[in-house]
């Protein structure tokens, strides 16, 4: 068995491995360095450079170590992987944290249970894939466990998913949050059309074909409704060419909180996920979410919002269905707008993450900062 590698003794640093370096799980990060730096550890990122990850982070403060690597396995791994075992060596972490898939798999292949590590899938790799390659990505969950101290989840319905699928760990699950202040609106968008916006990277996760799919159905009911896709992607040129005249591209923006404020509805018919970060900024704005019954999303949702706001997964009848419904009627809309706005308030604030991330930090690898608190809802 190889040598422990030992942390610095000077600082309490915990290394956070990164890819992609971008959309939700790059929001996940930032949030949790920004929280960690204020707790007084240090947190350190390596990520793929020239991201909005990295530019965020360095805006911060905040460490930075370029580490090149793709988002799927193929024959750069062994580079990668040794990419990253250098920026271990520099670092010295207490810690490793590795988020996603490619992160998780060259994170355990370079440390190898020599430094506590824990591995967040943020959905799991064998969920987007099928046939033989789904297979293979089961199969190294299972093996990569025995090097993971701890998998963390953000949906107990992810937790599942990983033990359905036969890894056998050391589990928590801690839900997403997001920060409540910086999406909060003052009230009802507006609108002279209703609108409808998703907001997602354009891939096949998060389902954006199975929308334009409903969306002529939703035109027959709704006629004047309009429909905008925030984000960009792989499938953009061929969502594109799919739409109509009432679907705006409004592209990739730094900032998603006036989209959210400026929709009726917001809506992600994803095929899979971990725990969707945009539900909750889109409650968090007093808005109505329709989301696919995917991992975490009856999680996310307030008592009672499952019949009007859930829908299954890559069934575009149903969608259309219950977004025509919402679109229909206001008042029911602003109820549920305004009750998701209250529960995202009570239990999916970001402080609340940041604090049970960090109590993880200190079971595993005694990292201690300043005392946490729990966040007192606004």
């Amino acid at each position: 068995m190889r040598a422990p590698i030992e942390a610095d003794p000077g600082s309490v640093t915990v290394l956070h491995a990164v890819q992609p370096g971008d959309g939700g799980v790059a929001r996940v990060v930032v949030d949790l360095v920004r929280a960690q730096r204020a707790d007084g550890l240090r947190p350190v990122v390596a990520c793929p450079p020239g991201t909005a990850l990295a530019a965020e982070l360095r805006a911060l403060g905040a460490g930075v170590h370029d580490w090149r690597a793709g988002r799927d396995p193929g024959p750069a791994l062994v580079r990668e992987t040794r990419g990253l075992a250098r920026v271990v060596r520099a670092v010295r972490p207490a810690l490793v944290h590795a988020h996603s898939a490619k992160a998780g798999l060259c994170a355990r292949l370079a440390v190898r249970g020599r430094i506590p590590t824990v591995y967040q899938p943020h959905a799991w790799s064998f969920e987007a894939v099928t046939g033989t390659t789904a297979e293979l990505a089961r199969r190294w969950e299972r093996f990569g466990a025995r090097w993971t101290h701890r998998v963390l989840c953000v949906s107990e319905a992810e937790r599942r998913t990983g033990e359905e699928a036969g890894v056998e760990a050391a589990w928590s699950v801690v839900h997403n949050g997001v920060d409540t202040a910086r999406f909060a609106t003052a009230g009802p968008a507006g609108n002279p059309a209703p609108t409808v916006v998703c907001v997602g990277r354009l891939c096949r996760q998060k389902g954006q074909d199975v929308l334009l799919a409903a969306w002529p159905a939703v035109l027959a009911e709704v006629p004047d409704a309009r429909l905008v896709l925030v984000g960009d992607g792989p499938d953009g040129e061929r969502l594109r060419a799919a739409a109509g005249p009432s679907v705006r591209f409004a592209g990739a923006v730094g900032d998603t909180a006036p989209w959210y404020r400026a929709a009726d509805v917001v809506v992600l018919p994803s095929r899979w996920e971990g725990m969707a970060l945009a539900p909750l900024e889109a409650m968090a704005a007093g808005r109505p979410v329709v989301v696919a019954d995917v991992d975490g999303a009856r999680e996310s949702l307030p008592p009672g919002h499952e019949a009007p706001c859930l829908v299954p997964s890559e069934d575009p009848a149903a969608l259309a269905a219950a977004l025509g419904r919402l679109l229909g009627r206001p008042e029911l809309r602003h109820r549920l707008g305004r009750e998701a706005h209250e529960h995202v308030l009570s239990r999916f604030d970001v402080r609340r993450t940041g604090a049970a991330v960090a109590e993880i930090y200190r079971e595993l690898a005694g990292v201690r900062g300043t005392e946490h608190r729990e966040p007192i809802a606004q």
